[in-house]
């Protein structure tokens, strides 16, 4: 039997992904989320920043890194640098201070460039689970397990379905447009 659960489950997973990497872009407030993409090579193996301090956002424009192990500091300090953040971190002993700079015209552009593009490529994945789901309703069809009039109601609904995703991903998409053009 078709279960368009699973298709529904797949597409949130798709939004999942795609808010992810909405939290990690860098707008003019400080978000400890920023740092979640940024990986550390410590102890032979790549670890979030999380996982080898704290992080807090006393000021609207600081975060704050407490590195747990002095022997981290500076390879936490490099992993950041390296990132695409654009974030220069300041060391005082164990504690990395992160001022974020507030963005030109130019950076908030290219930011809302990036946030549709992003939500381009979600909707895309979200159509494609969407497609899946209709060629799945066509070889139930072909094998007879379902009847024409079920396969119809299941695509309406499939569609539907691919709808409120899709209307998901443009409100966050709108939103985080806001949220780089405000100062």
């Amino acid at each position: 039997m078709f279960d368009e659960k699973s298709y529904s489950l797949k597409m949130d997973k798709a939004i999942e992904v795609f808010s992810r990497e909405l939290s990690s872009l860098r707008t003019g407030r400080a978000n400890a989320a920023m740092l979640d993409l940024v990986k550390v090579d410590v102890y032979g193996q790549q670890m979030p920043i999380n996982q080898i301090g704290s992080i807090t956002t006393p000021e609207p424009r600081m975060i704050n890194i407490q590195i747990w192990d002095q022997n981290n500091v500076t390879l936490v300090d490099s992993a950041i640098k390296k990132s695409e953040l654009g974030l220069n971190p300041q060391i005082d002993g164990q504690l990395i201070r992160l001022p974020i700079p507030e963005l030109n015209e130019e950076r908030r552009t290219e930011l809302k460039r990036i946030v549709k593009s992003m939500g381009e490529k979600c909707k895309i994945s979200i159509r494609n689970i969407r497609r899946d789901a209709n060629e799945e309703l066509k070889k139930l069809l072909k094998s007879k397990e379902i009847g024409e009039d079920e396969e119809k109601s299941f695509e309406k609904n499939v569609q539907g379905i691919t709808d409120k995703h899709i209307k998901i991903v443009d409100d966050k998409v709108t939103s985080k447009e806001k949220e780089i053009m405000t100062i």
